[in-house]
């Protein structure tokens, strides 16, 4: 699938909106609307090597565990997360966050998503609304951290290896 990307600004420095998605035990907080039943792939849930498993509430999906790892952590502007979903985990993912000051004080942060399907069927399923619900998903995520972040929304519990 075409790369898409989603924005919003946050009213928090860029330092304070880094640390909290470098900790992916926080990511559920404001992705739990889509993804659900977060499980951590290590201890440590902090920086390059920081990975978790959850399911992808979506319709129609069958397949719905997918991984992702952190790969690249350039503090405090980048995130890269690589990680593969679907059935037999054959769709690759690369997920990329991108911090840059607004204005002082304030965070620009926006997110980019690119899957790579393996199979025709794969395909098909992006093309006919996989795509455009990630995106809509996607987008209401970065809404619901700049609630968490701004104090607007309280943030959710953390997840931790062995539980949701």
């Amino acid at each position: 699938m075409d790369p898409f990307t989603v924005s919003a600004v946050i009213d928090a420095p860029r330092e304070r909106v880094f640390a909290f998605l470098e900790d992916l035990a926080n990511h559920p907080s404001f992705t739990n609307h889509y993804l659900v039943d977060w499980h951590l792939t290590r201890e440590d849930p902090v920086g390059r090597g920081a990975g978790a498993r959850f399911r992808v509430k979506a319709p129609g999906n069958r397949f719905s565990w997918c991984d992702v790892t952190f790969v690249e952590v350039e503090r405090p502007r980048r995130i890269v997360e690589v990680g593969r979903g679907g059935k037999a985990n054959r769709v690759r993912m690369v997920g990329v966050y991108e911090l840059t000051e607004a204005s002082p004080g304030s965070t620009k942060v926006s997110f980019t998503l690119q899957t790579e399907p393996a199979t025709m069927s794969d395909r098909l399923m992006e093309a006919i609304g996989g795509r455009a619900w990630l995106k809509s998903r996607s987008a209401k995520a970065l809404r619901r951290l700049r609630a968490v972040l701004e104090g607007v929304e309280r943030a959710g519990q953390r997840v931790t290896v062995a539980s949701r």
